[in-house]
């Protein structure tokens, strides 16, 4: 995909958030875009937004084989895939490890892990025959920076992050681009799902402070596909001017 060449985007996630922003921008400069997520209602009415250059694909990327069916049966003209991007995840609570559920440490590792890479295997091969493609995963800074809390949903980001530098390197020579995006605090319903659907808490989380957007993060990706292609951008990070970084905690007696 080149500035003057829009072609095909797979987007995961589409329903919501970074993956219906990164959908409408793309769309917005002519892209075909494959707009994958689990919610059929949502992708409806985003397509019906977008008009026909959009896909809409009910697909749960945790079902392995329901991911590689939904990439094997893309119709004319959105087979050939040239940018796919990995927004698909989530988090999940907020607790320290040693109280936190194992279901939901589960349902992020099936998501931003093991989502990610069957979304990957069965589209990457396709780029490395034709000679080209770029493959943008959403990753996160609490894949780089710790905080209470972070435990399980960390650990997936510092997947995504190593998983898209080993793809890189797995792919050289190949001409196909491999970016991890790692952003900081933006406003989404990512903290809604984290909290369970608690609005007043997901709110507090942004209150007294101006967080990015799903359409800032958009426009990062979007920047990174259309670069000329003999310019690999291996990782964007980036944070509301709000945000930077906290002390260590030190426990002390007494």
């Amino acid at each position: 995909m080149t500035s003057t060449q829009p072609g095909t985007v797979f987007v995961t996630g589409a329903s919501s958030g970074f993956g219906a922003a990164v959908t409408r921008r793309f769309a917005a400069a002519g892209a075909r875009v494959v707009a994958a997520a689990r919610r059929a209602d949502r992708l409806g009415d985003l397509a019906a937004e977008l008009g026909p250059q959009v896909l809409p694909v009910t697909l749960d990327v945790r079902d392995r084989e329901a991911v590689a069916a939904a990439v094997a049966s893309l119709p004319e003209p959105f087979a050939e895939v040239d940018v796919l991007v990995n927004s698909a995840g989530l988090a999940l609570g907020l607790g320290p490890a040693q109280t936190a559920d194992l279901d939901d440490w589960e349902q992020m590792i099936d998501t931003n892990c093991k989502g990610l890479v069957y979304c990957t295997r069965a589209i990457v091969p396709g780029m490395v025959a034709r000679g080209r493609g770029h493959v943008i995963s959403l990753g996160s800074v609490a894949g780089t920076y710790p905080y209470p809390g972070g435990n399980a949903y960390g650990g997936t980001k510092a997947f995504v992050h190593q998983f898209s530098l080993n793809l890189r390197s797995d792919l050289h020579g190949t001409g196909v681009r491999v970016t991890c995006v790692e952003p900081g605090m933006a406003d989404t319903e990512f903290s809604t799902v984290r909290f369970g659907g608690d609005k007043t808490k997901a709110d507090a989380v942004y209150a007294g402070m101006q967080p990015m957007t799903a359409g800032d993060i958009a426009e990062s990706v979007y920047w990174a596909a259309t670069l000329p292609p003999h310019v690999n951008v291996n990782v964007i990070e980036l944070m509301a001017t709000a945000q930077s970084f906290a002390p260590f905690q030190v426990a002390r007696a007494g």
